[in-house]
């Protein structure tokens, strides 16, 4: 297991040699020294400038320990140091020649490369922090929404040490919230404000995170309980009911007397479209997080066109298990209310529902080694989403362990109506969202000894997800689906599909936000509280929900190509290795896996 100071250690540069086979064998070329170690400093950089970040991997201890009672100001001048920290290194990434270079440490340099100007994107292009987020505070984004469940979940309580820099942190989370309402403040100007019924969501929010009397706060309690747990002597309650009291609560009022304001101004519409140069940002987002050239236009006939070939399929499967009236949609809205198909609405219900997520996932892992070699093995847990953000977050979502497996990975699901989880749709989330999906994915990543550090734990929408909706098409090669489970993960499909439609049609053909939901329940028979939760998040984190079925579509035409190439060579544990080399755009991918099929070929 790798020291959790690996990569600031002397040792990570010759762990990376030693493991890699183009280097062991001697191939490689006079640069690739000089690149490994500029790799390492942009990381420990990173490590520098992003104590969050920090904290997730669990580096934050020794030379970084400092970073455990830190947030990462929300400031423009933090954003312009980012902004030139990235340039200077970009610079010295390009300095180095691509031919001094052997093959793997070319590809580390295109993906860097990839990154870091892709990370320029939108400041260059438009003054913005991010392409895919255009809005500062949301219903799915701000400090408000974002620091209280990183406190909770990530910041470690292990000692007095920790609990003193959770301290520290929340008085940071004040500062933090009063720089969130200067940016959006500022950006406001410029008409960067969220649609009305986003800031609406996000006042409610705000106002369950303000309710309850501070010494009650899950911001105290969190400390207190964890405190408690590991038998910190202290008085944590009386310190962070006083920062509580004194700072957050007061920067949480005026960032909602902000957000109040700014709801009377806010620009009609739901769509990028209604943003200065929208339709140029929203091409740009798309472009990002599909890494393809593909249009809107495209990406619409794309999901029009899986829309109905999924459909299709689900008419045969629905019908198969006797429903045969009615609509794809109108059948499963059945199936969604059938009484074998509901949890209780209850806490029983609930735990009963993650009871069998913990299931699903026993299950999934004694098939793994039909399709897997060398199956990392690490925790994972299933928890419900803080009912303080679950009304803006997201169904379903997944938290990375630290390097060291100090804290498990996490995976989240949103129980705010166990109505919106029929218990056939549920194998697939878990799939997709544990293993062989994201946790999966990402433990290969994380564990691998060929990559250097800074791609062990970075994140490309369209493979990681692309790979995630993969995994859930091979969970039903694996036999992991029973009876009308099936029909569930063809449900998620045809839901992935039609999310190239919403996407395209908010953004770019101005569907309003009403429109939209109605064709996802009209399409998907998903609950329409859950699919109006769904459209809500693409208005306001634009393009990313289009990464998933392209991803898909990318990595299962790669493996046929490759099985149609390789012939008996071919086998599942051969291509899955790729996954050992960490994320890359799709068509870096592409031409990654016809090198391997190339190379395995030529083996005679």
């Amino acid at each position: 297991m790798l020291r959790r100071d690996f990569l600031l250690s002397s040792g990570a540069l010759a762990a990376t040699l030693a493991a890699d086979p183009t280097f062991a064998k001697g191939a490689a070329a006079r640069g690739d020294k000089a690149l490994l170690a500029l790799l390492d400093a942009i990381f420990a950089d990173q490590m520098q400038h992003s104590p969050e970040y920090a904290t997730y991997l669990g580096l934050d201890t020794g030379k970084l320990a400092f970073q455990r009672s830190r947030l990462t100001p929300n400031t423009v001048a933090e954003r312009n140091a980012g902004e030139a920290r990235a340039r200077r290194w970009l610079a010295r990434l390009s300095a180095i020649p691509a031919s001094s270079l052997g093959a793997a440490a070319q590809r580390y340099q295109e993906l860097v490369r990839y990154q870091i100007e892709q990370g320029l994107v939108a400041s260059r292009r438009f003054n913005m922090d991010g392409l895919q987020q255009p809005y500062r505070i949301t219903q799915q984004g701000g400090a408000y929404f974002s620091t209280p469940d990183f406190l909770n979940s990530a910041h470690p309580i292990s000692t007095a040490a920790d609990a003193e820099a959770y301290l520290a942190r929340l008085a940071a989370f004040a500062v933090q919230l009063d720089q969130d309402s200067a940016m959006q403040r500022a950006e406001a100007v410029r008409g960067l404000v969220a649609p009305g019924w986003s800031l609406d969501l996000a006042l409610g929010q705000m106002a369950k995170l303000r309710a309850m009397a501070a010494k009650d706060s899950s911001l105290v309690q969190s400390l207190v309980s964890r405190a408690a747990n590991k038998g910190i002597a202290g008085n944590w309650a009386v310190r962070a009911e006083k920062i509580v009291a004194q700072a957050v609560y007061p920067a949480l009022d005026r960032q909602i007397a902000l957000v109040q304001g700014l709801r009377a101004k806010t620009a009609a519409g739901d769509g990028a479209w209604r943003i200065k140069n929208g339709d140029a940002i929203y091409a740009a987002a798309l472009a990002e997080a599909t890494t393809t050239t593909y249009s809107p236009d495209e990406v619409h006939r794309i999901g029009l066109d899986q829309v109905a070939e999924i459909s299709a399929q689900l008419d045969v499967v629905l019908k198969d298990a006797g429903l045969s009236q009615g609509t794809v949609s109108e059948r499963l809205g059945v199936l969604n209310k059938r009484a074998d198909q509901v949890y209780a609405d209850s806490a029983e219900g609930r735990k009963a529902l993650i009871d069998s997520l913990n299931a699903g996932m026993t299950d999934m892992w004694e098939r793994l080694p039909k399709a897997f070699a060398d199956i990392p093995r690490r925790p994972l847990e299933i928890r419900a989403v803080p009912a303080e953000i679950q009304d803006g977050a997201s169904n379903g979502y997944y938290n990375s362990a630290t390097i060291d497996g100090s804290r498990p990975a996490i995976y989240w699901i949103n129980l705010k109506s166990v109505g919106d989880w029929p218990k056939y749709s549920l194998p697939a989330l878990t799939y997709h969202e544990g293993v062989p999906g994201h946790h999966l994915q990402g433990s290969y990543a994380q564990l691998s000894g060929e990559l250097p550090m800074l791609l062990r734990n970075n994140f490309i929408s369209s493979y990681g997800e692309g790979w995630a909706l993969y995994a859930e098409q091979l969970a039903d090669e694996l036999g992991a689906y029973k009876g009308i489970e099936r029909a569930g993960y063809l449900q998620s499909f045809l839901f992935r599909a039609a999310r190239l439609v919403v996407d395209t049609g908010i953004h770019h053909k101005r569907w309003s936000r009403e429109q939209a939901t109605d064709y996802m329940v009209q399409t998907t028979g998903f609950a329409r509280p859950r699919s109006q939760r769904e459209v809500e998040r693409y208005c306001v984190l634009i393009g990313q929900a289009c990464s998933y079925k392209i991803g898909h579509t990318a990595w299962v035409k790669n493996r046929e190509k490759a099985k149609a190439a390789l012939g008996d060579k071919f086998s599942l544990q051969w291509f899955h290795e790729i996954l050992k080399e960490g994320v890359m755009p799709l068509s870096m991918l592409e031409a990654r896996i016809d090198q391997r099929v190339g190379a395995r070929l030529a083996t005679g």
